[in-house]
């Protein structure tokens, strides 16, 4: 295992000239040794360019790669001995799947004694202990793709296992348990893992740092806390959560810092309030949804001024008003968030 340390941009373009000729824009990332780790965004976003420059499928166009403060930009990824788990499995069908989990250790020379040792701790993690005798071709598309998982992970002297939207294939039911595994695997063997993904469920249950990258820049890394509750991003309100952020012009609020801000609130933190409530706009509630675990109701604010829609989150529990009703809403307290330019300007204000 290594810290991995990126300090680089890339651009499939000869002489990019502008932000949008880069698939990654100039950035300084550490990936810890040991660490568990998301790369989370929309497609084009310029994860997997990250996820290939990390692994030496790409050499960025300038900058460089170190893993454990050598330089590997110039190395292949056998030179870099990192795993790679992709999309789709990539495996022997005509192995069985005790075979294709060796397979890594065998090409390494390692002792019989211990492959069988450590082919067998992987399928335990896994639950494909009970079919490592099966040829891998007769085998279900969520299967292959856990043994493509556990030759990723069977090896023990990895730099890291980058993993690319390895669940895509897998049955929803069983991605939940796969997420749970892959966690329950990172505490256990203690390996640097990198993930990218699209799913914010995914990279939020997944990962203890979350990478949200748009537009070929990494707008912020944190915890899943850090991501929804202090969002340094427009782009990471919106994307996070769901439904995610409220976003305000906040020409009417009192509290609002000078100049032209605009007012972050989750759905989840906007409360029914009095009037004359301090922080407190009038709105017409235009719908109201029954999601099971909570009450989603959707309102436009009265004010000529300001016209926008906000979503607010009630427990299942709540009494929620009914459409057409005439409300008040707290939208300022601890977790408001302020923006000027979609960056964060003031992430606390008191009303």
């Amino acid at each position: 295992m290594a810290r991995i340390d990126l300090d680089l941009a890339h651009s499939y373009k000869p002489d990019p000239l502008q932000d949008a000729d880069y698939a990654l824009l100039p950035l300084k990332m550490v990936f810890d040794d040991g660490g568990a780790y998301a790369l989370l965004g929309p497609s084009g976003c310029g994860k997997t360019t990250m996820l290939n420059i990390i692994s030496g499928l790409v050499q960025p166009s300038r900058g460089k790669v170190r893993f454990g403060g050598e330089d590997v930009t110039l190395k292949t990824p056998q030179a870099r001995n990192i795993a790679q788990v992709f999309q789709f499995p990539v495996i022997y069908d005509t192995m069985t799947v005790a075979e294709n989990l060796a397979f890594p250790l065998k090409n390494r020379g390692v002792a019989p004694e211990r492959i069988k040792a450590r082919v067998g701790k992987v399928a335990e993690m896994l639950e494909l202990s009970g079919q490592l005798n099966q040829r891998a071709a007769g085998l279900a598309a969520d299967a292959k793709q856990k043994i493509s998982l556990g030759r990723g992970l069977v090896r023990e002297d990895v730099s890291a296992v980058l993993f690319d939207e390895p669940l895509t294939v897998i049955d929803p039911h069983l991605k939940w348990q796969l997420r749970r595994k892959l966690k329950q695997i990172h505490r256990e063997l203690k390996l640097t893992l990198i993930y990218v993904t699209h799913d914010q469920v995914e990279a939020l249950t997944f990962a203890d740092q979350v990478v949200v990258m748009t537009r070929g820049r990494a707008v912020q890394v944190g915890s899943a806390d850090a991501l929804f509750d202090r969002p340094e991003h427009q782009f990471v309100g919106h994307f996070i959560g769901s439904p995610g952020m409220n976003f305000l012009p906040a020409v009417l609020l009192p509290a609002a810092p000078a100049g032209s801000v605009t007012l972050g609130v989750r759905p989840e933190y906007v409360t029914l309030a009095r009037e004359g409530d301090a922080g407190a706009l009038p709105a017409q509630v235009l719908q109201v949804q029954d999601v099971g675990t909570y009450w989603l109701v959707t309102a436009q604010i009265s004010s000529s001024a300001l016209q926008n829609l906000v979503r607010m989150r009630l427990a299942p529990e709540a009494n929620p008003p009914r459409r057409g009703d005439a409300v008040w809403l707290g939208l300022l307290g601890p977790r408001s968030c302020w923006y000027r330019a979609d960056e964060t300007l003031i992430s606390e204000v008191n009303p």
